[in-house]
């Protein structure tokens, strides 16, 4: 069985450089974050790999990523494609004055005619740890839907708030994602806007499993959503949302919790201290300093 991994890279900007988060430097041998993702992915299992892109970013994208992931996964029997997500690929007439991407249900659409059996999600300038993608690995085999929750704890900046996915869970089920926005980390825990939240609570970091007929009920959803949005310049087709929408009509949404810590470039400041706990993940020997790769062998 193929398991597919979607890897979510149209926001990367058409500037390549230490300007850009996705393409900072965080290990030893100027290791990206995306490095991290798809070598605990092939570790875990997976065997396809899908990069999301932007068509005028491919080139660079290629030369500076791409290239260089499709030799080594060449080398593990591992397959690599490209989809591209376009802000005019959408079947109404564009509203004039839209630059907002569609966001993350359409970014997956444009990979549809790619995908044919279970896949997950995820984006491609997070660290999500080693243990998630073990998890998915597994989940994927019972082709159903799957959310890989955090707890909040580990996902929190030390340089500003943060916008999270809240979870409510019930029997391992997820009942419902609530978009929590600027929340910051407190001398004893956590709030949002004054509010104090439980940093024991799981969260969502857009890593996310399907079973194959999703891309289905995204082909079926995407026109009904442009046919009601409230502001064409604004309104994104997001996957929580479509979510927790099959949720009340009755999908079930396994919630798969992990203690892994999230690492993330929000903040140009965050950068020292993801570099550090790359660091500390490298002390424990999670990875080769040497080659990242080299385990895969």
């Amino acid at each position: 069985m193929k398991k597919t991994l979607v890897i979510m890279a149209a926001g990367i900007g058409s500037r390549f450089g230490g300007g850009v988060k996705q393409l900072t430097p965080v290990g030893p041998n100027g290791e990206i974050i995306i490095d991290y993702s798809i070598h605990d992915a092939i570790k875990a299992g997976f065997n396809k790999l899908i990069f999301i892109i932007r068509k005028d970013i491919e080139e660079a994208f290629k030369e500076v990523i791409g290239d260089r992931i499709e030799a080594m996964c060449s080398e593990h029997g591992v397959e690599v494609s490209y989809a591209f997500q376009d802000i005019k690929d959408i079947p109404i007439e564009f509203p004039e004055g839209r630059t907002k991407p569609w966001g993350t249900g359409q970014a997956v659409l444009s990979c549809a005619d790619q995908i044919n059996g279970p896949f997950a999600v995820i984006n491609a300038d997070d660290y999500y740890g080693t243990k998630c993608f073990e998890k998915a690995s597994e989940f994927l085999g019972k082709n159903e839907y799957g959310l890989v929750a955090y707890i909040l704890k580990n996902t929190l900046s030390d340089n500003g708030g943060v916008t999270r996915g809240v979870c409510t869970v019930e029997n391992g089920t997820l009942v419902g994602i609530n978009e929590t926005r600027n929340i910051i980390k407190t001398p004893d825990g956590a709030e949002a806007d004054g509010v104090k939240l439980n940093v024991e609570s799981l969260v969502s970091m857009n890593f996310l499993c399907f079973p194959d007929n999703f891309t289905e009920i995204l082909k079926e959803g995407f026109p009904v959503f442009l046919r009601n949005m409230s502001n064409p310049l604004k309104d994104e087709y997001l996957l929580p949302i479509i979510l927790d929408g099959l949720i009340k009509k009755g999908t079930k949404v396994t919630v798969i919790p992990t203690d892994d810590r999230w690492f993330g470039v929000t903040y140009i400041e965050d950068k020292e201290s993801v570099i550090d706990s790359f660091k500390k993940i490298y002390e424990e020997g999670v990875y080769n300093s040497d080659y990242l790769y080299s385990d895969l062998d």
